[in-house]
């Protein structure tokens, strides 16, 4: 962000706080707690109104100990909700994505390549069987699309706030409330709220240092309350820079949030938050098992030897990728991603009355940027053997979400609506590479020749119109019994237009028209009942659909419709329908000081799955997307928390799934036998366990989680091994010094034994059986981090 904008982003906190001093409540009407300092460990997090829709478990935590090891359970909640909050983001490493946190969660997988989780291709996050594109995820009410990487409607939780700033993440794991903004949360919903501002003026500042050269910085300065009626705001900064653990290249990302909340009268208020974040990233290289047996673990891109890039192009290969089965298909010169993005949110939290509420939130944001890939598969005009593919893509997306509470006797009824208009772009180019000897392609994160570009594959422009409907009761019969039914109508229009198109490259004309995803009734009933002080049963029953994906052609990311030839595209479009589901899921809660357990049994049932069909290897794969029909899981969970000793805390949790199949998928070249076959990507049963100690200014953690085999093809005849990772940490608070207070030292372990294990899977899509060319990619050995912080 330049100096400019800075400025700019000042001159709008300045008038906000002149027009809130104009219009904001006197102080005598604000209510007696306003300026109370806050000590929960959420208590910093995003509030909701007194009559907000389950209020209790979504943002009111019901037990958050100083010394929790994981999970916060949703005590009062209708549905499983489970929180993280910031005590237990404070284990891992500042700048982790609060998305790999939640890896502790029962029926969760998360996987990375990095340490971090920062490195968005290899982002991958499941529950309960369902991928992140069937998932929901917002951020202060702000949709966050269905952070699949390329996002055509939103953008990583790591790229909309700072981890730093999260004050905690509510996860529904079987199915999101009716009014969670997303069109895709078919299995359940994250929720991350952002910490509000400090009512005292100060700041906080940390340095992380570690393995592969990492520096991380992070500051936060607060105003503390700016007049009477408490207007206040923050702006905070971090910036990443680490290297690749294995190979050249690094990932860097910059970041800037803001924060402005204003107090009303009645407990209202008007909060505004900010964020733009910078990232530049380099690929892993994606690992086949032929590759992991013959090479092992290492292989990596040339960059920055473009000299063995060139060479690798001409058939020349050194004697350790000469092992592979395929040695110009095991390394490139490089990959690289590249991200600007621009998020902001206004919402106005209007307690009407003392029972009707009214909440609107105004949202923008936008995105732009590219990525690169060297391919040896496209030579360039001026005799060079390899060239540069790039891909431009782009968000501009608005829109709003309002909604009343009316809390009236034993009932309190939600109604609102959501909108959002999205436009997203995206260009396929190729580059030309220089002849060796005349110049090399550097570093392909600080952009591309323009100016070499010698194809344009296709260029595509989508829009999408989508307006959903909600409403639901929340009714408290007794007090030991309360019911919240509900449904919700959603409809999603989507089209693209073909700008540009080779077909002499593509080999076919690219899919273009418009799809419409849509359901009027999609209903959702759960219900809570407090049989016993502190023990709890709760069922929740739920219809889903999500709508149609977009990305374009050929690129693999995505199950949409529009990766497809026209031919395809046109085949399928009438009768192609969203997927959808039914939920169910029930079970037991108990909540004590001493004890926290949780236990659910769960049933899904897909119709209309729809799955990326890729055949021969990820460079010139053959993709369909097809409805593969329905799939069945059924499965159990159960988590424990143990406080058996003041500072201690032991958590255990297990779950089971099993998801397979219901028919044979017919292709063209024949039946597939999926029927009956697990769903590739995820484990059967995961095993999870955090010991927390803290005494005085002294606190410790290990951690480890237990994962069973995952298919890699949809007739299971390969697989990724189980494993079993451990993490480490401790942190240790020195108290004050002059003006900086909390001094606090922090080092971290990750993976540590050391564990060899495959990560990420399926990030080019599933073949039906063992080809060859099945990719994954290796998740990082074992890292050291430390972190010194501190607030003033």
């Amino acid at each position: 962000m330049t100096s400019r904008q800075l400025l700019t982003f000042s001159s709008i906190i300045s008038s906000l706080v002149i027009i809130s001093n104009a219009y904001a409540a006197p102080t005598s009407s604000r209510p007696k707690t306003l300026r109370k300092p806050l000590t929960h460990p959420l208590a910093a997090g995003a509030a909701s109104s007194p009559t907000s829709p389950q209020s209790t478990p979504r943002h009111a935590r019901a037990i958050a100990q100083g010394n929790e090891a994981v999970t916060v359970f949703g005590r009062g909640s209708t549905r499983q909700m489970t929180s993280v909050t910031r005590t237990m983001m404070q284990q891992s490493v500042p700048g982790t994505s609060p998305l790999k946190v939640l890896s502790q969660l029962p029926g969760v997988v998360y996987q990375s390549a990095d340490p971090f989780g920062a490195y968005e291709y290899s982002s991958q996050i499941f529950m309960r069987g369902f991928s992140q594109s069937q998932l929901g995820f917002t951020l202060d009410d702000i949709p966050l699309g269905d952070q699949q990487f390329n996002n055509y409607n939103g953008l990583a939780v790591t790229r909309a706030i700072i981890s730093d700033n999260v004050g905690g993440v509510d996860v529904s794991q079987g199915a999101g409330a009716i009014d969670v903004a997303s069109t895709s949360n078919l299995g359940g919903a994250i929720e991350t709220h952002s910490l509000d501002p400090s009512h005292k003026r100060g700041g906080s500042i940390g340095q992380t240092f570690g393995s592969n050269s990492t520096m991380r910085t992070f500051v936060r300065l607060e105003s503390g309350d700016l007049n009477p009626t408490g207007t206040r705001f923050y702006v905070s900064y971090a910036r990443l820079n680490e290297n690749l653990w294995k190979g050249a290249g690094y990932d860097h990302s910059d970041q800037v949030n803001a924060k402005f909340v204003q107090p009303l009268a009645r407990g209202s208020s008007v909060k505004v938050f900010f964020d733009w974040s910078s990232i530049q990233q380099f690929d892993y290289q994606d690992m086949t098992m032929n590759w992991l047996h013959t090479v092992g673990p290492n292989l990596a891109n040339y960059y920055p030897d473009y000299t063995a890039a060139y060479n690798a192009a001409l058939g020349q290969y050194s004697s350790t990728v000469l092992k592979t089965n395929d040695p110009l298909d095991a390394a490139y010169y490089a990959g690289t991603a590249n991200r600007v993005d621009y998020l902001g949110g206004v919402t106005l939290d209007e307690n009407l009355t003392s029972s009707l509420n009214w909440k609107t939130t105004l949202y923008g944001h936008g995105d732009s940027g590219y990525s690169t890939w060297t391919t040896p598969y496209m030579p360039s005009p001026n005799g060079a053997p390899l060239s540069q593919r790039v891909q431009t893509p782009g968000i501009a997306r608005g829109g709003f979400q309002t909604a009343l509470t009316w809390k009236i006797g034993r009932h309190k009824l939600n109604a609102g609506i959501w909108y959002e208009y999205g436009n997203f772009t995206e260009s396929r180019y190729f580059t030309e590479a220089p002849v060796l000897g005349q110049g090399t392609l550097g570093n392909p994160t600080t952009g591309f020749p323009g100016d070499k570009i010698f194809a344009t594959p296709w260029q595509e422009a989508f829009s999408t119109n989508t307006f959903v409907f909600h409403l639901q009761d929340t009714y408290k019969i007794t007090d030991t019994l309360t019911v919240n039914a509900g449904f919700k109508s959603m409809i999603v229009n989507s089209g693209n237009s073909v700008l540009t198109q080779d077909v002499a490259i593509n080999g076919t004309q690219v899919a273009q028209g418009r799809l419409e995803a849509s359901n009027a009734f999609l209903p959702q009933v759960s219900a809570i009942w407090r049989f016993l002080p502190r023990h709890e049963l709760f069922f929740d029953v739920s219809h889903n659909m999500r709508s149609f994906p977009l990305d374009g052609y050929g690129t693999n990311v995505s199950a949409t419709p529009w990766t497809a030839s026209q031919a395809s595209f046109q085949a399928t479009k009438n009768t192609l329908k969203p997927e959808t589901d039914w939920v169910y899921e029930g079970g037991y809660r108990y909540t004590s000081p001493i004890v926290s357990a949780l236990a659910s049994l769960y049933r899904i049932n897909f119709s209309n799955r729809l799955q990326l069909i890729t055949n021969n290897s990820g460079i010139n794969p053959i993709t369909a997307v097809q409805n593969v029909g329905g799939v069945t899981t059924n499965g159990a969970e159960a988590s424990v928390t143990v406080r058996p000793l003041e500072g201690l805390s032991i958590y255990n949790s297990f779950s089971y799934a099993h998801s397979t199949y219901d028919q044979n998928v017919a292709t063209s070249s024949g039946v597939e036998p999926t029927r009956g076959k697990l769903v590739p990507n995820y484990p059967q049963f995961m095993y999870k366990a955090n010991v927390t100690y803290r005494i005085g200014g002294f606190d410790t953690h290990v951690d480890g989680i237990y994962m069973s085999h995952r298919q890699l093809t949809y007739t299971n005849d390969l697989h990724a091994p189980g494993y079993f990772l451990m993490n480490f940490g401790a942190r240790y608070n020195f108290g004050n010094a002059g003006p900086l207070k909390g001094i606090t030292a922090a080092f971290n372990i990750y993976n540590l034994t050391n564990k060899t294990y495959i990560a990420t899977t399926n990030e080019l899509g599933n073949n039906f059986t063992n080809t060859g060319y099945n990719y994954f990619l290796m998740g990082a050995p074992r890292q050291f981090f430390g972190t010194i912080s501190a607030s003033f």
